[in-house]
């Protein structure tokens, strides 16, 4: 295991240090810097602090902790790999993520798993523990997003216009989730055990990484949202 102290470097000499490095890092003292593993692959990286803006971007078969919270733009357009948060996380996390898995303990910013695409062998999922911000899952094309809700006390689920343009994937919330105004291109139903049975591997993976139990999230009721529209985009902007 290679140490990486960041305390007094900008981002290139950061992500330098980690490209050089032959085995797996951890990186102390991080403070914002950017692009930190981006196009990374078969690598391992525990960040001790708080990483900059497009974390993880273009991640390729690498995974990557996080021990504190992160800024905006985690796993932008990545491939493959897992990205685990103990924290929260800022905005447009999981941006056109075609592959891999976001898993944050925390909350979530504005349009996290905005454009998430699915492709063949290729199927992405974000997870976020705490709330998420407004246009959750704008013109969502594939994969799957789960909202769980953990401690949110007396704040919604999820923020304003959810699902905005999807057309395509999944999205459990937990919940019955009756204050949440749906676009009129989405069918927000209450999930059933079969539904449910399609979550199960990846809560059963995230309740291991972060210590809860799945079992019993899974007993109490969800939300799931489907696209119902081929054209999702003609009630948005089409007059008649």
């Amino acid at each position: 295991m290679q140490i990486i102290d960041a305390a007094n470097l900008d981002y290139r000499a950061v992500n330098e240090a980690l490209r050089s490095a032959e085995t797996d890092c951890t990186i102390k003292g991080c403070c914002g810097q950017r692009f930190i593993a981006a196009g990374m692959s078969d690598r391992n990286l525990t960040i001790e602090g708080i990483p900059g803006n497009a974390l993880g971007a273009y991640l390729n078969n690498a995974n990557i902790t996080v021990k504190a919270n992160a800024q905006d733009a985690v796993g932008d357009t990545m491939n493959e790999g897992k990205i685990l948060i103990h924290g929260n996380i800022g905005d447009a996390a999981g941006y056109a993520m075609r592959g891999g898995k976001i898993y944050v303990q925390g909350n979530a910013g504005y349009r996290a798993g905005i454009h998430m695409k699915a492709y063949r062998e290729k199927f992405p999922v974000m997870i976020i523990g705490g709330c998420a911000g407004s246009f959750l899952g704008e013109y969502q094309a594939g994969g799957l997003i789960i909202v769980l809700g953990l401690h949110k006390g007396h704040k919604r689920i999820v923020g304003n216009f959810p699902c905005t343009g999807m057309h395509g994937g999944k999205m459990f919330l937990r919940g019955s989730c009756e204050d949440i105004a749906f676009p009129g291109q989405v069918t927000a139903r209450c999930a059933a055990t079969e539904d449910l049975e399609q979550i199960r591997e990846y809560l059963s993976e995230y309740c291991a990484d972060f210590g809860y139990s799945a079992d019993t999230l899974l007993s109490d009721p969800f939300t799931v949202i489907t696209p119902d529209s081929k054209n999702p985009y003609k009630q948005m902007y089409v007059a008649n």
